[in-house]
């Protein structure tokens, strides 16, 4: 039987790491076999921030590369070199900032600081696909302008992260066939 740990804070107001409570409930008798973490978005946009376009000029050795520099919110605005073509000065944009990362195609790429033809880049503008909110690469996606600079974008899109249980029940727990049940045990522990 798998159980939602989400759905038993909604029961009972807990805050432990989720393999304490795989813990709790398997010394209560509930045996949890495995837990599995389930995100709405792959990597759950960890890392990813609103930024704030504040310069975009044309890349001195590229025509197709523009170099902005982008408030994330910190001491020093970051400069990133962007290949969209929609990119402008104004726009409040999604950044994936150094060391984050991405799950495009469900592989695994991690943002670093380099260079592009010269110029350096600290970050990434994303296009929607780059973060696994859709399917277009038409260009960057651009936000309403209330959105908060330097917010997570995981706070703007409410992506949730959860962990499901998968409890080994034996017939006479029936007591424990849903997640309520599930809950008494944990507080009972």
């Amino acid at each position: 039987m798998t159980i939602s740990y989400n759905w038993l804070k909604a029961y009972l107001p807990v805050n432990l790491p989720a393999e304490k409570v795989a813990e709790i409930l398997t010394d209560t008798g509930l045996e949890v076999e495995g837990i599995e973490k389930v995100e709405s978005v792959k990597g759950g946009l960890e890392g990813v921030v609103i930024g704030h376009v504040k310069t975009c000029v044309q890349h001195p050795n590229a025509d197709r590369l523009k170099v902005t520099t982008v408030d994330v919110g910190q001491a020093e605005l970051l400069q990133i070199v962007c290949g969209a073509p929609n990119v402008a000065v104004g726009q409040k944009v999604l950044v994936a900032t150094v060391g984050t990362t991405l799950y495009a195609d469900d592989k695994p790429f991690v943002i670093k600081n380099g260079k592009i033809r010269g110029e350096e880049s600290n970050g990434m503008i994303c296009a929607e696909d780059e973060l696994g909110l859709g399917k277009s690469h038409d260009g960057i996606m651009i936000l309403s302008a209330d959105a908060v600079v330097g917010s997570p974008a995981s706070a703007y899109f409410n992506i949730e992260t959860d962990y499901v249980f998968e409890i080994g029940l034996t017939p006479n727990r029936t007591d424990a066939m849903c997640h309520f049940g599930v809950a008494r045990d944990l507080r009972a522990g």
